[in-house]
């Protein structure tokens, strides 16, 4: 066997960068979206292995759990931990777009349906709605199976954070372009060298045929969607429970 494996990857070029920015990750709260980026994440992961999307190279991986890579498992694990603990380093603006969707009555959590039902909220779910309808769309026709699953899978996400918090999201506009942006650029290259080495393989007959530096677009988007999900995630929950103590 010749080439890194899975496992070696990681330990290579992601733990080290998680690690480097572990420091400042203490008020990101990262667990809870970590876990629920591995539950969302692992189902959608096995059936695109099963349908042959993509597939790793001979001896690279170590164990299996079903048809997914324990390293693939460790990914789901490190990817939003590397996002969580970047987006500690940045600063969240003060104050809060408006009191929010949800108040605090007899001690409980309510939700204020009149909240929910104001402009930047349901252009949030028309837009999220549309993304998961382009991507059942696309899921039609092979070429774009594979993108078309990643905007159907990405539908209901974004469509519950935008519906819920867009004008939270975009009042920390600033730190959530710049907390998407540097580990997605981060994790392109990672994801470019794994290509290179023969990590993993993207199956050209589910994509489209673009890839700029060698980068299936298909791969640029899962990462940008799965990084956007992540950062919005951690300043919603900021959010919430900043009204719950408020």
């Amino acid at each position: 066997m010749t080439g890194l494996t899975y496992l070696q990857f990681h330990a290579a070029v992601v733990l080290p960068a998680v690690a480097s920015l572990a420091a400042a990750a203490a008020g990101s709260r990262p667990a809870v979206v970590t876990a629920i980026a591995v539950c969302y994440t692992a189902p959608w992961d096995s059936y695109l292995i099963a349908r042959g999307v993509w597939r790793y190279g001979e001896g690279r991986t170590a164990a299996h759990l079903g048809r997914v890579p324990v390293g693939e498992y460790l990914f789901f694990v490190l990817q939003p931990l590397l996002t969580a603990t970047w987006l500690g380093q940045l600063r969240l603006r003060d104050g809060w777009a408006e009191p929010g969707p949800l108040d605090r009555r007899d001690g409980r959590v309510a939700l204020d349906v009149a909240g929910l039902a104001t402009t930047p909220r349901i252009v949030g779910v028309c837009a999220g709605a549309a993304v998961g309808l382009v991507g059942a769309t696309l899921l039609t026709a092979r070429s774009t199976f594979y993108l078309g699953a990643i905007l159907a899978w990405s539908g209901p996400v974004l469509t519950l954070q935008w519906g819920v918090g867009a004008p939270q999201l975009w009042h920390q506009r600033r730190a959530v372009t710049v907390g998407v942006l540097v580990p997605t650029a981060y994790l392109w290259t990672v994801d470019r060298l794994a290509l290179s080495a023969g990590i993993w393989e993207i199956s050209a007959a589910h994509t489209v045929g673009i890839a700029p530096f060698g980068l299936p677009i298909e791969e640029a988007t899962f990462f940008l969607l799965t990084n956007l999900f992540v950062v919005q995630g951690l300043v919603l929950y900021q959010w919430v429970v900043a009204g719950w103590r408020g």
